[in-house]
């Protein structure tokens, strides 16, 4: 809620920055200028806006007595697609069950349907299954505006490929197998690095990588995947 006015502002975090300072997504974005002060929770979670980027984006600083991200599970909502419109009462049904860093705006939704009972049938037939990070960012949430979709621009995404990762997929490529990516953001890790350096290393970085029609996939011979709005990416 706005300090001065009372006028309500969502704020949808998009990367940490440094501490406790975030990019966001504010809505509706004229009322959170530079130098607003906002307070969430009856004011047991403050914010103060400090910069306005090229794209909209709004740079916030968020004050609080206890740890910022008990905080935030305290009075904070999971943002949900729109495709989701019943309420969220346990958050963790909203998660993969192999999830393990923070960092993403939201869930990678190819996976919530794999359970561990289901994952472990899986590798009871042979498959082995390997993992990466990549933090969902912006890219999710807005929609292609442009009627040709080379011209889209594509937000960058934090991602981290482990050693055992790297070494098993190039291992399966050298022996003739299939490497199947679960969603659009492990697709995008692989043959972001693939294109980089010809095969999967252990690594990380950002990749604005934007797959489209006409793509040479260079690592990956299937994708998993689930709902995606119209116009989305």
């Amino acid at each position: 809620m706005k300090d001065e006015t009372g006028a309500k502002v969502e704020f949808l975090l998009l990367k940490q920055v440094a501490n406790n300072r975030w990019e966001t997504l504010c809505k509706p974005g004229k009322k959170a200028k530079v130098g607003t002060k906002f307070s969430f929770g009856n004011g047991i979670l403050r914010a103060t806006v400090v910069d306005v980027k090229d794209d909209g984006n709004r740079i916030v600083d968020f004050d609080c007595e206890e740890n910022f991200f008990t905080t935030l599970d305290k009075i904070g909502q999971m943002p949900l697609p729109p495709y989701i419109t019943a309420e969220l009462k346990d958050k963790e049904r909203y998660q993969t069950v192999y999830s393990h860093e923070l960092g993403s705006a939201a869930a990678p939704t190819a996976g919530l349907h794999f359970t561990t009972e289901l994952m472990d049938r899986i590798k009871a037939k042979g498959v082995k299954i390997a993992y990466v990070t990549l933090h969902v960012g912006l890219g999710t949430f807005r929609p292609v505006k442009v009627d040709d979709v080379t011209k889209h621009k594509m937000h960058s995404e934090h991602y981290e490929v482990p050693e055992e990762t790297a070494k098993l997929i190039n291992e399966t490529k050298k022996n003739g197998g299939r490497v199947i990516a679960v969603g659009t953001t492990s697709c995008r890790t692989l043959e972001s690095v693939a294109a980089m350096y010809g095969e999967i290393k252990p690594c990380e970085g950002f990749t604005d990588i934007f797959i489209y029609p006409g793509f040479e996939f260079k690592v990956l011979d299937g994708l998993i995947t689930n709902f995606h709005l119209p116009e989305s990416t």
